[in-house]
């Protein structure tokens, strides 16, 4: 492959601040074209309520983990669905409200298959990815679940107890920038959330 002009390489850094900061400041920014790349601080952590959610049945196998923001979901349909089967095994529902050219929920993704993480999430969590677009979409569903994405910015996490009650929102601005977490962090942060370790 023929090695990229000083220019382009540039370019690509420029954009490349662009998109972490807007995805950490919850500012509109557009990714560029990469024709190589497929499009697709530890967070502050209050303690759950003790009335938060209902005793943790016997958790069923673990469930798959899913991969980046699917524009064309229906995000409603798929919290309703994860709500309706949370209810039945207690799990508890995280919504993960990110983009795909967000570099930060990226790594969020990334952390979330870690080995330290992901059977933590496929034990006691249904993971819902909620595409937010380019700050226009499922907008409405983030204040339904008293998520600001001004002050979060993105990824910012939901999480849902199996009563459907909201238990935790990162309106502080916990995983915006998930690039100086590491899978530690994550995993004690769905630690302290899950139905488990209350």
């Amino acid at each position: 492959m023929p090695r990229p002009s000083r220019l382009a390489a540039l370019a690509v850094a420029a954009a490349t601040v662009l998109m972490s900061a807007a995805c950490a400041s919850g500012t509109t920014a557009v990714a560029p074209a990469d024709p190589g790349t497929p499009q697709a601080a530890a967070p502050n952590i209050a303690a759950p309520s003790a009335a938060a959610s209902s005793p943790t049945a016997a958790v069923a196998s673990p469930l798959p983990l899913p991969t980046g923001y699917d524009p064309a979901a229906d995000a409603k349909a798929q919290v309703d669905a994860a709500l309706a089967a949370s209810a039945k095994d207690h799990r508890e529902v995280l919504l993960d409200f990110g983009a795909n050219w967000c570099p930060d929920c990226r790594v969020l993704e990334k952390l979330f298959a870690d080995p330290e993480v992901a059977p933590l999430l496929q034990q006691h969590f249904r993971v819902v990815p909620v595409d937010v677009g380019n700050w226009d979409h499922n907008l409405a569903l983030a204040a339904a679940y008293r998520l600001d994405l001004r002050t979060s910015g993105i990824p910012a996490l939901v999480v849902i107890g199996a009563d459907g009650k909201v238990r935790h929102v990162t309106n502080d601005g916990a995983f915006s920038n998930a690039r100086t977490m590491d899978p530690a962090q994550v995993a004690a942060f769905l630690t302290q959330w899950s139905a488990a370790g209350q």
